[in-house]
């Protein structure tokens, strides 16, 4: 079925899906795991999606990290990181690769280490079946509109005091993701809501906004964190009362995008 929209969208970190192999595997408490989630940022992504090709992840990410590179394979806990004679990231080197090797204070996530085979596995049946998905949705927007837009929706901790951080960030990895243009369209709408905005600090962008953002090609990627307290509890746990109002941002946010894709589509109508 051809795409209605030429906005893809993708919520990669909020699967809460823990094998119990990931389980027997911990030396923490399983639910430390919860501090690596984009806590419910899947319930934004569904409650505001329209029709809009949606990608939510269900495995957790202390599984597998949708947004890192299949190369980030943390030697430390990896037996097969060795194997591809890459200079390490700087999230693998801050513990935070393909597969987390640590979370917050609390050090160490896992008894041992992974064979390789077992982080291959993890590979091929999770991570490379969602970029290929992912890239064959924006190829078809592209093909039928002339242009893509993902946006890629994310949860972040709050980074200071609600009246003077930012509790949204927007990135396109510097301008190597998205046309200027996107981004600015979204932080208007984000201002309009009564939403601080930052651009590209401290989150640019990872993994999926590098390997899918193709501007010169007409596919625009954007990621959007969404500062968790705005839409969660007190305890940045469950809904909370800000939820409705989130929803309707990215709901916004969304038809900003499509708008800025497509100017003349609605005066066409």
């Amino acid at each position: 079925m051809p795409p209605e929209t030429p906005v893809v969208l993708s919520a990669p970190h909020g699967g809460r899906d823990y094998p119990a192999a990931l389980i027997e595997a911990l030396r923490v408490p399983a639910a430390a795991l919860r501090a690596l989630e984009d806590r419910h940022v899947d319930s934004l992504a569904l409650q505001a999606r329209r029709e809009e090709t949606l990608f939510v992840a269900t495995r957790a990410r202390a599984w597998i990290d949708l947004n890192r590179a299949e190369h980030d394979r943390d030697p430390q806990i990896d037996d097969g990181a060795h194997l591809l004679g890459r200079p390490l990231s700087t999230k693998v080197r801050s513990g935070l690769g393909l597969v987390p090797r640590r979370v917050g204070t609390l050090g160490q996530l896992w008894h041992g280490r992974f064979s390789a085979d077992d982080i291959a596995a993890r590979i091929q049946a999770d991570h490379r079946p969602y970029h290929l998905a992912l890239g064959e949705a924006l190829a078809a927007a592209r093909a039928r509109f002339g242009v893509a837009v993902l946006l890629d929706i994310h949860s972040m901790p709050p980074l200071g005091a609600p009246d003077s951080a930012p509790r949204l960030v927007v990135g396109d990895r510097f301008g190597r993701s998205a046309a200027a243009r996107f981004g600015a369209r979204v932080e208007a709408v984000a201002r309009r809501h009564g939403v601080a905005t930052a651009a590209n600090a401290p989150y640019a962008g990872g993994h999926i906004l590098e390997r899918h953002g193709e501007p010169r090609r007409g596919v625009h990627a954007l990621q959007l964190e969404f500062d968790r307290s705005l839409y969660l509890d007190s305890a940045l746990d469950a809904p909370g009362a800000g939820e409705p109002a989130i929803v309707a941002l990215l709901r916004a946010i969304i038809d900003a995008a499509a708008d800025e894709a497509l100017p003349n589509a609605l005066a066409a109508e």
